[in-house]
């Protein structure tokens, strides 16, 4: 009696979530890792145009799902693809798609190429070390080395790179917004805030004292008040503080009287050039949230030009 054996077929690939947040990619990771295998494959060369930056990640479970972008849609379903037989292979592997690859059916919308390195997870020690960084709003490194098949913790650089034979890949904390006012401007910039993802401190009538312990690099302060006393105990704070973004609502003349008081404290002119007054990208603006949108626009541009 003869028995066949069922060709073995690779999984399907199937995206788990549309998420680009690194730390839901390597959480995803970790816990593929622990299920059985996983991948992380890792944006390392742009030729052209590229809809992602360098050091995008994509996270491939064994049974196929993935989560992340390393592109603008079109082709993480290969990479996923690819991905799987990494693990199959249990081979590491660096994959071109677009402008000078062999996958003549995948063409990038930008019209310009991008290398994949897919990483089969050992372990997930080094993954852990970046959640615990960013978990405690601190920068983060991360070097895979194709040679050695192996990622290790390293010291962040300014930008993701090659560094040598190793590419780097950089993490940063999310952008937290200290919002001060109780004001319907303010409640709509934290309504927009939570929905982009940020981690919003919204600051209670007179809570001023544990508020500079929150200001980190990482950190926008949004000034929403319709009078320059109410905001000066946090906007002197705030001039001390480390935050990438300091921002207060006001017209040009009440700018004017702004920086004259501040000036009559002793504030150096750089610092108080760190205001961004009228606060938001346009304006003058009429309603809510059209100052919302200005407002978290500006913010979103400073932290790319702080941590390009």
């Amino acid at each position: 009696m003869h028995h066949t054996l069922a060709p073995i077929t690779a999984p399907i690939p199937v995206r788990a979530s549309s998420t680009d947040d690194p730390v839901e990619l390597l959480r995803f990771a970790i816990d593929a890792h622990g299920l059985g295998a996983a991948a992380l494959a890792t944006l390392v060369d742009i030729r052209g145009g590229a809809a992602r930056a360098l050091g995008a990640h994509m996270a491939v479970a064994a049974d196929g799902r993935f989560c992340g972008y390393v592109s603008g849609g079109c082709v993480e379903a290969a990479v996923a693809s690819e991905a799987l037989l990494a693990m199959a292979q249990g081979r590491d592997r660096t994959v071109k798609f677009g402008d000078g690859s062999p996958f003549f059916d995948i063409v990038l919308p930008c019209g310009g190429g991008i290398s994949v390195a897919i990483h089969v997870l050992k372990d997930v020690g080094a993954l852990r070390h970046v959640l615990d960084c960013l978990e405690r709003r601190q920068a983060a490194g991360l070097a895979y080395s194709p040679g050695q098949r192996a990622l290790k913790p390293v010291e962040p650089l300014p930008r993701a790179q090659w560094l040598e034979q190793d590419f780097v890949t950089v993490y940063r904390p999310r952008t937290r917004v200290v919002l001060s006012g109780q004001t319907i401007e303010a409640q709509a910039v934290a309504r927009l805030a939570e929905a982009s993802g940020y981690d919003v401190i919204a600051m209670a009538p007179g809570g001023v004292r544990p508020v500079a312990d929150i200001i980190d690099p990482f950190t926008a302060v949004v000034l929403l008040h319709h009078e320059l006393d109410a905001e000066a105990a946090i906007l002197e704070i705030a001039l001390a503080s480390p935050g990438f973004y300091i921002g207060a609502l006001g017209s040009t003349r009440t700018h004017r009287r702004r920086v004259e008081r501040l000036r009559a404290m002793a504030f150096r002119r750089d610092d108080i050039a760190r205001i961004k007054a009228p606060i938001g990208m346009f304006g003058p603006t009429r309603d809510a949230t059209s100052l919302a949108l200005s407002v978290l626009a500006d913010v979103a541009a400073a932290r790319l030009v702080a941590y390009a």
